[in-house]
């Protein structure tokens, strides 16, 4: 019993000496090493004049070096306090100088950075002290830095405090992203000591109307760029308007509601307007039609409504106009055509009632050679297109879709010589019968997308050279497949369709010979191809949709048809027959298989549901069920 005694009190004993050593805050705890090493770095990239660091020694305890402050109990370093004693800006015989070592990233835990009041004076702020999670307080006011305030200093999501101020900044500031709702008393102090900032980012940060912290710019005039889109202000703020030499201003993505304040007239030097994806219901105001020095402006989805002012005759400097996916009505005016820098009109999604042959005549007057872009589709266009087209020698994108127009298309279509994507669909047009002649075929230098599909199209196509994305379907072409050519201007050609036509004849040529390896979508349905699907399957490893139903041909299904990236086999309505290939059942992504009207033989095989799982059609007549 005794023995037992004295060693239960020895252990307690031991206990108690553990917790002498480890548990008691106050006790020698020296820092942790490589922490150690990394402030030792970090000095030795410094310039110290009046030996203020001199307790910073190899081998020593940092918890209780000058400047350096270690957590209680885990010694990790938290903070370093490096402002000189004498306060003076930058010019104190204590003042640190010289460079800041990356060595910093290593102390995990620090969460207090204070350099203020030193002279830093030929660096800029490192970019990587954005990469310092931790901190909550950020202190580099009047220490001299130059140059521009990294835009990574906005990845500080725990930060509480920071001071730029009095350093020699250029004139551009990026906080996007940074969640500034309940944190914008120091963004304001931030922004008082900027008073020749040019460039203000703030997009999505989480502004409100009554968090901005835009009035403490307003007192300046130096600022010319101010970006505030993706936030959630409902209504332009008024201080905004202060900023009388604001050359760009973006709104977009917010919940602005109401009509468009007249303010903006107030704002001369405008050159960018964006204050799309909002809900403002009002007519476009004059006021902002008297931005003679505007380049671009941008109110696509919004509630706008009545018709274009002529007043935007103004808009001399105008470039980019977007009033798309609104509810503007009538017609455009006659003083659009006095737009002579214009190169980008969207109308679209509106209720503009009009003849395009007007619309193309206005636009004629004055920007034949600039128009590059002209989007009008979803409105209530009328009339016929016109030969007055063909002059537009400079138009790449055209968009008439979802109208009323009717007649023909013009002859003079085939002078648009940069022209890359012409959309008529969903109108009156008659259907195109004719002959595709060979020139059209060598356009291999202009079209990445190629929609002929649904016209009365004939003639044989011996190549094809156009595109990554050729529609040929519901035509009448006749004799063998193409031959397809690759295009090393608009890419691999990824999606044919040369369905519902006349085409004849077999698939090796087609699929043996193919130099097209990127193939993923491929649809020759509905036509008379007649012999044996090869067993030389050349188009490709990505193949994900290959349509063969409805034809005249024979024969077994090709082992070399099992690929992985099968997700639907369509074979319906041919005369094939014999079992399905084991390979098949590589085919794990196939949804949807069609092998219906054939004279396939044997029994459905059990890897069918084992292997392709993710089946959800599957139509087999066979012999034996």
């Amino acid at each position: 019993m005794t023995i037992l005694t004295i060693s239960l009190f020895s252990f307690l004993l031991l206990i108690a000496s553990i917790c002498l050593c480890f548990c008691n805050g106050d006790s020698n705890v020296l820092c942790i090493e490589s922490e150690r090493d990394a402030l030792l770095k970090f000095k030795n990239d410094l310039i110290d004049p009046s030996n203020s660091l001199s307790s910073w020694v190899e081998g020593g305890d940092c918890c209780d070096w000058n400047g350096v402050v270690c957590h209680n109990s885990t010694a990790h370093v938290t903070q370093l306090l490096l402002a000189p004693p004498d306060g003076r800006q930058g010019y104190g015989r204590s003042a640190l100088g010289g460079k800041i070592n990356p060595s910093l990233l290593e102390l995990q835990h620090l969460n207090w950075l204070d350099l203020s009041n030193n002279n830093f004076s030929t660096i800029q702020i490192p970019k990587f002290l954005g990469l310092l999670g931790s901190l909550t307080y950020l202190n580099l006011s009047q220490t001299r830095f130059q140059g521009a305030i990294p835009r990574n200093l906005g990845n500080f999501s725990e930060l509480q405090y920071l001071d730029l101020g009095r350093n020699y900044f250029s004139k551009y500031l990026d906080l996007s992203g940074v969640h500034l709702r309940k944190a914008t008393d120091w963004l304001q102090v931030t922004l008082s000591n900027l008073p020749s900032l040019l460039e203000l980012h703030l997009s999505d940060c989480m502004l409100q109307d009554d968090t901005s912290p835009i009035s403490t710019v307003n007192s300046t005039n130096s600022l010319a760029v101010l970006d505030l889109s993706w936030n959630e202000l409902s209504s332009v703020l008024m201080s905004i308007f202060g900023l009388h030499g604001l050359v760009s201003i973006d709104l977009s993505y917010n919940s602005l509601e109401g009509p468009i304040p007249d303010y903006f007239g107030n704002m001369s030097f405008l050159e960018v307007v964006d204050s799309s994806f909002n809900s403002l219901n009002s007519s476009i105001p004059n006021s902002l039609y008297s931005l003679n020095h505007l380049q671009s402006l941008t109110l696509s989805f919004n509630d706008l409504q009545g018709e274009i002012s002529s007043a935007i005759g103004n808009l001399s400097s105008l470039i980019h106009l977007d009033l798309s996916f609104n509810e503007l009505q009538g017609k455009v005016p006659d003083s659009l055509g006095d737009l002579c820098k214009l190169k980008e009109m969207d109308l679209s999604s509106n209720g503009i009632d009009q003849d395009i042959s007007q619309i193309l005549l206005i636009l004629s007057t004055c920007c034949l050679d600039s128009l590059e872009s002209l989007r009008m589709s979803y409105n209530q266009l009328s009339g016929h297109l016109t030969d007055q087209l063909g002059q537009f020698k400079n138009l790449a994108y055209m968009d008439l879709a979802r109208n009323n127009i009717s007649g023909l298309i013009p002859w003079s279509i085939g002078e648009l010589s940069f022209l890359k994507a012409f959309d008529v669909s969903e109108n009156q047009l008659n259907g195109i019968s004719d002959v595709v002649p060979t020139w059209f075929l060598n356009l291999s230098t202009q079209f990445e997308n190629v929609n002929l599909s649904s016209n009365q199209l004939t003639g044989r196509i011996t190549y094809l050279n156009v595109g990554n994305i050729v529609d040929l379907c519901s035509n009448r072409f006749f004799g063998p497949l193409p031959r397809l050519l690759s295009n090393r201007f608009s890419g691999p050609l990824e999606y044919l369709s040369l369905s519902r036509s006349l085409f004849s004849g077999s698939l090796y040529e087609f699929v043996c010979n193919s130099s097209m390896t990127s193939m993923k979508v491929l649809l020759i349905d509905t036509n008379f191809l007649s012999g044996g699907i090869p067993d030389c399957w050349n188009l490709g490893q990505e193949l994900k949709f290959l349509n063969l139903g409805n034809n005249n041909l024979t024969g077994k299904i090709p082992s070399s048809l099992g690929d992985k990236s099968l997700e639907m086999l369509n074979l319906r309505n041919n005369s094939m027959l014999g079992e399905l290939p084991s390979t098949l059942q590589n085919c794990t992504n196939l949804v949807v298989l069609d092998l219906s009207k054939n004279h396939f033989s044997g029994r459905i095989p059990a890897w069918i549901g084992d292997k392709l799982s993710k089946l959800v059609e599957l139509f087999q007549n066979v012999l034996d069920i």
